[in-house]
């Protein structure tokens, strides 16, 4: 049965913990926060994992809620986008049968899709009327030939970040070391907190096959079941989002000796630091020497090349100021980006960034009056119309703050349809960023409409005039 005290807690309370705490919280890990949903949270985290059925205890509107809510892509198995639900009724609740619902929703799922395993959520309503999910679990396991395994993060224990970290301990009970590959190598890395957004890890990992680097696990992003189960036998781990992985980077190498690193594949330097701190960490743990040599041959071919292709852009956006309202690790890794092609940074929200990434912004940005934890709707509002930056980089929720303002606006949270990782990917959001600030629509925009040029007119040659107003007419 879930404890509602022990489980959360047990996901902060270890050896580094101080680590986390430096890389993530201010203060001890908020479990009772109001706002937010740890199953949600949970859910981001693993949906991504493709050839597994994510089955749903609870009543209906939870999936409905928390479907989709993230633009992962994959490659493999289009399971991962089936909605499985036990779509408990007050009746089951009341009677009693919402654990026999579940035994019974697991074995259709395990006869007509048969996944590579079944990962079975709690959430706030079975969690509350005591429903054991991890012996529920542990019976299908044996009983149906198929791993079922249970995430434990009902909403209510906590905001969505826990429910992140909540995920990540699920897989490191209940999946990673559970299957030994036969082909391991000394090249075997894996990438924690990679999502895959608009396919943008396809855009990397050409970069690591051309050196020789395998990709064991990349958790989540169009993983399959068996990778992250055999993710043990990696040399080395990248922790790309470490608000969402870094517990799990730190238990794996208490138990298993894999060094990690928080990195970022967003700009030239970034994506460039990144080859390299893998190439180190790969050496030291009995890969070839000469890999690190291969690394910059390969860096200074790719570097060479992407400056080729942004120099038609450089002219048009220098000098340009930007307004960044995002968090995490994009706070800081895309204005290491944007500064590279020669913009400016006006404000960067760093809500949801950890200690480690405010750290680096300040490193770049040098003051302090740039970074905000929050900025406001009418702040947004006031930057952009006072003339103070040129464009804004942001999620779909203030695209409207942009447009009401008149302001070019690109997306560059989970809902874009661009992937901006790699080289590649930064050539594509300076080309996307150049399109969005030169559209001449923007200038239209800013224009009086034909009929308020044609009332100015009017005012200038007879004066302003009172309006023509029509009387009201009552029956006989």
């Amino acid at each position: 049965m879930l404890s509602i005290n022990s489980t959360p807690q047990g996901s902060v309370r270890e050896p580094l913990c101080k680590i986390i705490r430096g890389n993530g919280a201010k203060k001890p890990f908020n479990l009772r926060a109001a706002a937010g949903c740890a199953f949600d949270g949970a859910k981001v985290v693993l949906q991504p994992i493709s050839d597994v059925a994510h089955l749903i205890h609870a009543p209906l509107a939870c999936e409905g809620n928390s479907w989709d809510n993230r633009g992962a892509a994959s490659s493999g198995p289009g399971l991962w986008r089936t909605s499985f639900t036990t779509d408990l009724t007050e009746l089951e609740i009341l009677m009693g049968h919402s654990e026999r619902k579940l035994v019974d929703a697991i074995c259709e799922i395990k006869k007509d899709h048969a996944p590579a395993a079944i990962f079975v959520y709690a959430t706030c309503v079975p969690a509350m009327i005591g429903d054991d999910i991890v012996a529920i679990c542990r019976s299908a396991t044996a009983e149906f030939a198929i791993p079922v395994v249970p995430v434990n993060a009902p909403g209510f224990l906590g905001a969505k970040k826990l429910g992140n970290r909540l995920a990540g301990q699920a897989l490191f009970d209940h999946v990673i070391g559970t299957v030994e590959p036969e082909d391991c190598g000394p090249n075997d890395i894996n990438i924690l907190g990679e999502f895959n957004i608009s396919g943008e890890f396809w855009l990397v990992k050409p970069l690591l096959d051309t050196l020789g680097i395998r990709v064991r696990a990349c958790i989540p992003g169009d993983a399959r079941y068996l990778q992250v189960a055999s993710a043990h036998r990696a040399r080395a781990t990248m922790v790309v989002c470490s608000s969402a992985l870094v517990n799990l980077a730190q238990k794996m190498e208490e138990r298993w000796d894999i060094p990690f690193f928080e990195g970022s594949f967003y700009g030239i330097s970034g994506t460039s630091n990144a080859l390299r701190r893998i190439a180190g960490l790969l050496i030291k743990n009995g890969a070839d020497s000469e890999l690190l040599d291969r690394a910059e041959a390969l860096i200074s071919v790719e570097e060479n090349r992407a400056w080729k292709r942004l120099e038609i852009f450089r002219a048009g956006l220098k000098g340009k100021r930007v307004l960044l309202n995002t968090g995490g690790v994009k706070s800081w890794s895309l204005v290491h980006a944007l500064l590279e092609i020669g913009m400016e940074i006006v404000a960067t929200s760093v809500k949801k960034s950890t200690d480690d990434d405010r750290g680096r912004i300040k490193q770049v940005l040098k003051e302090e009056c740039h970074l905000h934890d929050s900025i406001a709707p009418s702040r947004l509002y006031s930057t952009l119309t006072g003339g103070k930056a040129d464009i804004m980089l942001s999620g779909g929720r203030t695209q409207f703050i942009a447009l009401k303002a008149k302001v070019p606006w690109l997306d560059i949270n989970q809902e874009r349809r661009h992937a901006y990782a790699g080289y590649e990917g930064m050539v594509q959001l300076v080309r996307q960023t150049y399109l969005a600030i030169h559209n001449p629509i923007w200038t239209e925009l800013r224009e009086p409409a034909p009929w308020e040029r044609h009332r100015d007119a009017n005012i200038r040659k007879h004066g302003e005039r009172e309006p023509y107003r029509i009387p009201l007419q009552f029956g006989h």
